[in-house]
């Protein structure tokens, strides 16, 4: 045991009693009971997407809107599965790119245009910052070259 000391690491799945980190002692040290009562449930009037982990509703949480649309579909099938598997986070950041365009679409619907210019912060950007600008417009447009020529290349095959 003397050789392999000096190697990151080594030992740490020995037996926990010859380890001197295990417990670990906790500051401030957890509370046996505590003083409050249990707050009772938060009314649900709306749907709320709870991980398999995860035993129901918290009494007290959070609202936001329902999930609605394919972002809602794509939503609902992240929260089938567990919140340490990949797919749960793509899923739930696919969703989110998906529910700016449905919100795009609906502003459009009831007659709202985005002013893309300034919520993007191009407007501001030209005025304070044109050099980062003009880098970030030439990027765009090279990484759409590239796609685009790589898929017209990719179709004529």
């Amino acid at each position: 045991m003397e050789n392999f000391k000096d190697i990151p690491g080594w030992g740490s799945d020995l037996d926990h009693s010859n380890r001197p980190g295990v417990p670990m002692e906790r500051t401030p040290p957890r509370l046996d009971g505590y003083p409050f009562p249990t707050p009772s449930q938060q009314p649900v009037n709306m749907e709320i997407l709870v991980s398999p982990e995860h035993n129901g509703i918290t009494p007290i949480f959070g609202t936001g809107p329902a999930p609605k649309g394919l972002s809602g579909v794509i939503r609902r099938q992240a929260f089938k599965t567990t919140e340490n598997d990949i797919r749960h986070w793509l899923l739930l950041m696919l969703a989110d790119r998906i529910n700016v365009v449905e919100g795009l679409g609906e502003d459009l619907v009831h007659g709202k245009f985005p002013h893309v210019l300034d919520e993007m912060g191009i407007r501001a950007e030209m005025k304070h910052n044109p050099q980062r600008l003009a880098k970030r417009v030439g990027i765009t447009v090279g990484v759409l070259a590239v796609v685009v020529g790589l898929g017209c290349w990719l179709f004529n095959k």
